[in-house]
């Protein structure tokens, strides 16, 4: 398998069937294997500095319902919660004083956040702070809207693809969502300009490794900037409450394998991935990830904002939580820098 490895680390490309084989027969041996490569190639690209982003959770509204997802339109348990314009420009500036030069405005698929709404947090937000990125993580909108918010100012776009197999992503979803919606989405953001992010659930109900493959195959196609991953973890008060979580183990493999896919990327450790274990986010860093994103939302919301189970870092402030994982980074070499931390390619 070692051989196969050697093949992405030269080439950054597989067929279907060497994935499979790849991922169907990892052992921790060749696990480290992997992650040495990984790590090889995210320095020789990114050093050892890490990017944060500073997570701002503005609504937990949604008019979508999603079988996974903790505040899905159905959950009628979910403490509902909108933060004004007021409430965001403040999370930026807390953020801003903390050292935070991208503030990712992330939220359900909520009515109330008209366009106009939306152009104006944007442009209010890089009136007061020019040096800074704006990242929207709001879900599937016209291609006019996605030139509006770009044109207003906001420079990335994160839209997890969830899975790239129809008929998987038919399981997870209702029938009102497609497959097709969401990847022409995700071709309209790159054609206008974005910086685009997109993703996937690992061990997320139904999931097969010919899923998995499928995902690896449409993000070399899409070639995107960013990529998150995150293990599958159940929320309790939603159909998928009853079902197994994903594994940190097979979580940090793919974050290895898309790192010698696309050496530039921007891959985060995610949350969700600190969430399933204590040092979660310090395995991905060293699978081959650059990113974190702590969180800038209030205090009083972030318990609300419970897209799963168990969420970290629900109860603490901006300052705990950086911090935190300044330390958490510098404890395995690497270091978190203050910048905009863009793809290389727009340097």
């Amino acid at each position: 398998m070692k051989q196969l490895v050697d093949k992405l680390f030269e080439t950054n490309n597989l067929s279907s069937a060497e994935y499979k084989e790849l991922i169907d027969n990892r052992t921790p041996e060749l696990s480290e294997y992997l992650f040495e490569k990984a790590r090889a190639v995210r320095i020789q690209n990114y050093r050892h500095d890490v990017y944060i982003r500073g997570l701002i959770e503005f609504t937990n509204y949604c008019k979508n319902d999603c079988y996974y997802c903790g505040i899905r339109k159905s959950n009628r348990k979910a403490e509902r919660y909108r933060l004004t314009k007021e409430q965001i420009l403040e999370c930026c500036s807390v953020g801003y004083d903390l050292g935070f030069r991208t503030f990712v405005l992330q939220g359900g698929e909520d009515g109330y956040f008209t366009d106009e709404k939306i152009i104006d947090i944007i442009s209010s937000i890089k009136a007061k702070y020019p040096d800074c990125a704006v990242t929207l993580s709001i879900g599937e909108r016209s291609y006019e809207s996605y030139k509006a918010f770009f044109d207003a100012g906001a420079d990335r776009y994160l839209l997890r693809h969830e899975t790239a197999n129809a008929e998987h992503y038919g399981k997870l979803h209702p029938r009102s969502l497609s497959l097709g919606n969401r990847k022409q989405c995700l071709y309209n953001l790159k054609e206008i300009g974005y910086q685009v992010g997109c993703g996937f659930m690992v061990g997320s109900p139904f999931q097969t490794t010919d899923c998995l493959v499928e995902d690896l195959l449409f993000i070399k196609q899409l070639n995107p900037h960013m990529v998150g991953i995150g293990p599958f973890i159940p929320h309790h008060d939603t159909p998928f409450g009853d079902k197994k979580a994903g594994t940190v183990e097979l979580t940090l493999f793919l974050l290895g394998i898309i790192r010698l896919m696309l050496p530039d990327v921007l891959l985060p450790a995610t949350t969700a991935l600190g969430t399933i274990h204590p040092k979660g986010r310090e395995l991905g860093i060293l699978a081959g990830a650059n990113v974190v994103m702590p969180n800038l939302s209030p205090k009083s919301v972030r318990h609300k904002y419970m897209l799963y189970d168990n969420k970290i870092c629900t109860g603490d402030e901006a300052a705990e939580c950086l911090y935190c994982m300044k330390r958490r980074m510098e404890s395995i070499g690497y270091r978190i820098t203050i910048s905009r931390g863009d793809h290389k390619s727009i340097r």
